[in-house]
C-alpha cells in the first residue's frame, strides 16, 4: 500500500464521526407519547408477549434482520494475527456491506480471546440478540471447531464467511470458467494451493458442484498433501492424494485449473506454461496474488484469470455471496445455511454473469461487460444479486427443510427486496448528506 492511498484510507475512516457505521432509530421518538411507546411503559407490552412466545421477538424487535459480525482478529485479511481491536475496521466494513447490499443490520463484535471453547461460550451467550452469526477472520483449524460447535448449539444461521463465502464465489467462478473454456467440471484436474479455512471449504464446495475428489491436488506450506504424510489433521487428510508429485511445479503440470489461497508471487512462468490448454487460474492471495492478472495473461493469453483484487477483471469477492446467503436465510427464519443453500447461491451467481449487464452497472463502471474470459462473475452491487441469489437461497432453504417460514410468491419477494434496498439506501444517503452539510456549516462558523 503506497503512502498516498494509505493516507486517503486513514482520512476516510477518521473524518467526521470516526468509523464506518452508526445506529439510526427506525421508529419516531419525538413526542412524549412516542417516548412512552418506545420505552417505559409501552415497551412492557412486547416484553410480555415475547416472554409468552419467544418467536414474537421476530415480530416486535430487530432480531430477524440483525447479524453479528464476530472476529478475534487471529487471521486478518492476509495480514495475520493482529488481535481483536485491530480487526474492528474490517468488521465495521463487513457490517457496512451487509446493510448496503442486502439491507441487513449488523453489529461488529470483537472478542479478545483465542481459546475456542471460550469463544463458543461467549457467542452462545450473545446469540439471543441476533438472527444470524457471521464469523470472520478466525484462524484455522480453530474456525472449523468454533463454527461446528455453534451450529450444534444454536437454531440460527452460523456462517464463517472466510470459509463459505469464499467457497460459494469460487464455485460460481469455476462453473463459468468451465463454460467459457468448454471444460467438463467433472473431468478437470485442479491444483489448490493453500490448506487454510478458505481452501478447505472451497475444495469441499467444488465436490458439491461435480468436481471429482481424485482430480484435486492440494498443497500446504510443506508441499503436496499426500497419503504418505503423517502430519495431517482431519481436514487436510480428506484431500490427501496418492500422487508422486511433491512440489507446486510438479503438481501443476497438465492441470486444468489452479486455485490459489496461499501467498503472493508463487507461480512462475514455467508453472503456468506447463498447464493444459485454456487453463483456469484463480490467484486469490491478498493483497498480492500468487501471480498478477497481467503477468498471467501475458504468459498464457488463452487463460481465464481471476484474482481477489478489484483493480483487475474477474474479482472473486465474498460480497457477491454472503449478504444474499444471509438475506435468504433470515427471510425464511432458517435454522442454518446448509449445502443446498450454498449450491443454489453459487449457481444463481454464475447465471447472472451469463446475462447482459444492466444499464445501472454499465453506468457505474463506464463500460458494458459481456460473458467471457474477462467477465465470469457479476459486479458487486448488481441488484440481480439481491433478488436472484436471495430468492435461490430462500427456495433451497424451503426445499431442504431448514426454513421455518415460507415465501408464497418469489416474484413479490424480489420486488419487495428491491423497494426495500432502494428506500434504505436513499434514507442513508440523505442522513449522511445532512450530517456532512451540518459539519460543513460548523466549520464555517469556526472560521
Amino acid at each position: 500500500m503506497d503512502d498516498s492511498f494509505k493516507n486517503r484510507a486513514l482520512e476516510y475512516h477518521s473524518e467526521g464521526k470516526p468509523g464506518k457505521t452508526s445506529t439510526i432509530p427506525s421508529k419516531p421518538v419525538e413526542t412524549p407519547q412516542e417516548l412512552a411507546m418506545a420505552y417505559t411503559p409501552g415497551v412492557a407490552a412486547p416484553v410480555m408477549e415475547i416472554n409468552k412466545e419467544r418467536w414474537k421477538a421476530y415480530r416486535y424487535t430487530n432480531k430477524g434482520n440483525l447479524v453479528a459480525v464476530i472476529s478475534n482478529g487471529s487471521s486478518l485479511l492476509g495480514l495475520g494475527n493482529k488481535g481483536a481491536l485491530a480487526s474492528k475496521p474490517v468488521m465495521e466494513g463487513k457490517a457496512m456491506l451487509f446493510k448496503t447490499y442486502a439491507d441487513i443490520d449488523a453489529f461488529d463484535i470483537e472478542i479478545s480471546d483465542e481459546e475456542p471453547e471460550r469463544i463458543v461460550a461467549t457467542i452462545q451467550a450473545l446469540a439471543p440478540t441476533f438472527g444470524g452469526i457471521n464469523l470472520e477472520d478466525i484462524k484455522a483449524p480453530e474456525c472449523f471447531y468454533i463454527e461446528r460447535r455453534l451450529r450444534g448449539l444454536l437454531d440460527i444461521p452460523v456462517l464463517h464467511d472466510d470459509q463459505h463465502g469464499t467457497a460459494v464465489t469460487v464455485a460460481a467462478a469455476l462453473l463459468n470458467a468451465c463454460k467459457v473454456t468448454d471444460k467438463n467440471i467433472g473431468d478437470i484436474k485442479i491444483v489448490i494451493c493453500g490448506a487454510g479455512a478458505a481452501a478447505i471449504s472451497s475444495a469441499n464446495m467444488l465436490l458439491e458442484i461435480g468436481v471429482s475428489r481424485e482430480q484435486i491436488t492440494m498443497l500446504d506450506s510443506k508441499g503436496v498433501i499426500t497419503t504418505r504424510r503423517t502430519d495431517l489433521d482431519e481436514n487436510k487428510a480428506r484431500f490427501a492424494t496418492t500422487s508422486e508429485a511433491a512440489t507446486l511445479s510438479q503438481a501443476i503440470e497438465a492441470a486444468d485449473a489452479f486455485i490459489g489461497l496461499s501467498k503472493g508471487d508463487l507461480l512462475k512462468e514455467s508453472d503456468i506454461k506447463s498447464m493444459s490448454p485454456s487453463p483456469i487460474i484463480f490467484a486469490l492471495a491478498n493483497p498480492v496474488p500468487e501471480i498478477s492478472y497481467g503477468q498471467a495473461k501475458l504468459w498464457r493469453p488463452d487463460a481465464v484469470v481471476a484474482t481477489g483484487r478489484s483493480d483487475s477483471p474477474n474479482q472473486i469477492n465474498n460480497v457477491l455471496s454472503f449478504p444474499y446467503l444471509f438475506r435468504g436465510a433470515l427471510d425464511t427464519l432458517s435454522t442454518t445455511i446448509n449445502e443446498a443453500m450454498k449450491i443454489a447461491a453459487a449457481k444463481a451467481i454464475a447465471a447472472i454473469a451469463q446475462e447482459n449487464t444492466t444499464k445501472e452497472i454499465e453506468e457505474q463502471y463506464g463500460q458494458r461487460f459481456t460473458f467471457g474470459h474477462g467477465y465470469i462473475l457479476p459486479k458487486p452491487g448488481d441488484k440481480r444479486l439481491l433478488t436472484q441469489v436471495s430468492a435461490a437461497v430462500a427456495h433451497a432453504a424451503m426445499e431442504s427443510g431448514v426454513a421455518r417460514r415460507s415465501i408464497a410468491s418469489f416474484s413479490e419477494y424480489s420486488h419487495t427486496l428491491l423497494k426495500r434496498i432502494e428506500y434504505e439506501n436513499f434514507f442513508a444517503r440523505e442522513h449522511l448528506r445532512h450530517r456532512i452539510g451540518r459539519r460543513g456549516n460548523e466549520r464555517e462558523r469556526e472560521r
